[in-house]
């Protein structure tokens, strides 16, 4: 008789799960939920109820940021008894925000097999109706509590060129838009994603100086919530310092118009990127 021991090791299988619509539940995430011995579920009630919506009756096993440590040899010596496990969190890819790394990190370097069910994610949902360049952007999660810390964090991030993705609860908007404001100026272009992917999923568009305002009105502080920054511009090279210096001299006697056209024939910048650079409307 083959004992467990002899058994070849079990995979875990780190699942995505909706983050609003059931429908966006994946086929193969339904037939890994109903096939895997266990669920490690950052909140089993949540979990049994995504369960029953889709008729799987499985065993789940409470997984979360406040008995990680202690769970993870549980699961680990489970894996290498032959057992495969599914890793879910509340809701989208468990690990982006949410606990995990700590179980995948002990299974790879174990030699236990470690599988991807690709699902729904906040980040890549808001980038792709925010408006904001995707090609290249960087996603920050949820911003430090400690006041210090936090401003340490967008300091750091003043002249960041990638579009920038942060989660907020909807306790914390009315302190973080200001002061993503007062360290990245006002004027920067911004989205706010609310319940996505849910019945009442908006996008809200403008600077950052723009949105603040409309927080409670025109923006109801209800749900969940992500904000997507644009980068910051480029520093003006050489040649377009010069043609903003030469632009504000010109603007001393000529209008503003006159000023451009004859800025870019003496600078060989062009008309539009003086605008640009000034903030000024062609």
């Amino acid at each position: 008789m083959t004992s467990t021991r002899d058994r070849p090791a079990g995979t875990l299988h780190v699942v995505g799960t909706p983050i609003g619509n059931l429908g966006d539940l994946s086929l193969r995430a339904r037939e890994v939920l109903g096939a895997v011995d266990v669920i490690a579920a950052e909140d089993t009630r949540r979990t049994r109820r995504l369960l029953s919506s889709i008729g799987v009756k499985a065993s789940t096993i409470a997984f979360h940021d406040h008995n990680e440590s202690e769970r993870t040899p549980v699961l680990l010596a489970r894996l290498r008894d032959g057992e495969s496990i599914a890793l879910v969190s509340d809701a989208g890819m468990p690990l982006i925000s949410d606990p995990g790394l700590r179980l995948v990190r002990a299974a790879l370097a174990d030699g236990i097999p470690v599988a991807s069910v690709p699902g729904p994610s906040a980040v890549s949902a808001a980038l792709s109706v925010s408006g904001m360049p995707t090609d290249r952007f960087v996603f920050e999660g949820f911003l430090p509590r400690r006041a210090r810390q936090r401003a340490a964090r967008l300091d750091a991030l003043r002249d960041e060129r990638r579009t920038m993705v942060f989660f907020e609860s909807v306790h914390r908007l009315r302190d973080t838009l200001p002061l993503l404001a007062e360290h990245f100026g006002g004027q920067r272009d911004a989205a706010i994603a609310r319940e996505l992917t849910k019945i009442h999923e908006r996008v809200y568009k403008g600077s950052l100086a723009e949105l603040n305002t409309r927080l409670g009105d025109g923006i109801p502080l209800l749900g969940e919530f992500v904000i997507v920054v644009a980068g910051a511009e480029a520093e003006p090279g050489a040649g377009e310092s010069e043609a903003l210096r030469v632009f504000s001299l010109l603007c001393e006697v000529l209008p503003p118009g006159k000023a451009a056209t004859l800025g870019a024939r003496i600078t060989g910048v062009p008309r539009n990127v003086i605008y640009r650079r000034t903030g000024k409307k062609t």
